[in-house]
């Protein structure tokens, strides 16, 4: 025997037309009656008190407004855009190689045993992806500041900002500064919770400092087997596949290109 309970039409939700919670949805967005009959009495005290206090409000405002809005760009990338090459930049011994590997097992599910040279991988519908590593020398950076599209920059936060990632970013701002995004590694070795609370705060605020502030910083909690945790690593490839990035007018105005290799084919008898 089916349940009568069940066969009863669901009691619809009714809303309350008294009450407490009635009068704060009917008086949302309204000012309280006690101001309203406070203004109505006492109009110059809810006056401006200062015009030049008042302008210069009103030009806050304004500059803020201004700041978001972007000059449109001319879009000339053509139907099917190169890769979007990504830059993995750090000192040694930072867990670049192991970051690469991990991103690549993350969108292609396949394990990669050597790096070298770039490698491009295909991550959604409409996006490639070239991820490089930059080595340790001057050359390097600049090569690779003057045609990244974004840079992944990795720190060992239980040691720092090293002085390469202050040469490197000297470099990106020389050469029209492209999308960058920190990444801390070692965060397993501060054992204390509260010193790597500190720890995640100092270098956030470090690292805003250098580039911009509210700059994406990426935490890597540790190793587990040899490799990042997954979570982390899906959460970092996400951002990477969906990030929007704006063309650069100084690579507008400096024409580049990326070799992979160079071969000289002119014959020996030659």
């Amino acid at each position: 025997m089916e349940d009568s309970g069940a066969m009863e039409k669901k009691k619809e939700h009714r809303k309350r037309k008294s009450g407490v919670k009635a009068e704060k949805k009917k008086n949302k967005g309204k000012p309280k009656g006690d101001e309203m009959a406070e203004r109505q009495k006492n109009p110059k005290a809810f006056a401006i008190n200062s015009a030049q206090r008042a302008e210069r409000k009103f030009r806050r405002k304004e500059d803020l407004t201004a700041k978001k809005q972007h000059i449109p760009l001319v879009d000339q990338t053509p139907e099917e855009p190169p890769p979007f090459l990504i830059a993995v930049v750090g000192p040694p011994k930072v867990g670049k190689s192991t970051l690469i590997r991990n991103l690549i097992k993350s969108f292609t599910k396949t394990n990669v045993t050597e790096i070298k040279g770039p490698i491009t991988i295909v991550t959604s519908k409409k996006r490639r992806i070239t991820l490089i590593e930059c080595n340790n020398d001057v050359n390097c950076m600049i090569d690779i500041a003057k045609c990244a599209d974004l840079v992944l920059l990795m720190c060992d936060a239980s040691f720092g900002f090293e002085m390469e990632v202050f040469e490197f970013l000297n470099i990106c701002q020389v050469h029209g500064m492209p999308k960058i995004m920190g990444v801390l590694t070692h965060l397993d070795v501060i054992r204390n919770a509260k010193t790597l609370k500190k720890r995640k705060k100092e270098l956030k605020h470090r690292f805003w400092t250098e580039v911009y502030n509210g700059a994406k910083l990426f935490y890597l909690s540790g190793l587990l087997h040899g490799e990042y945790l997954r979570n982390e690593i899906k959460n970092l490839g996400r951002f990477i596949s969906v990030m929007k990035l704006r063309p650069l007018s100084w690579r507008g105005a400096h024409s580049y290109i990326l070799a992979d290799r160079m071969e000289d084919i002119t014959s020996r008898s030659s």
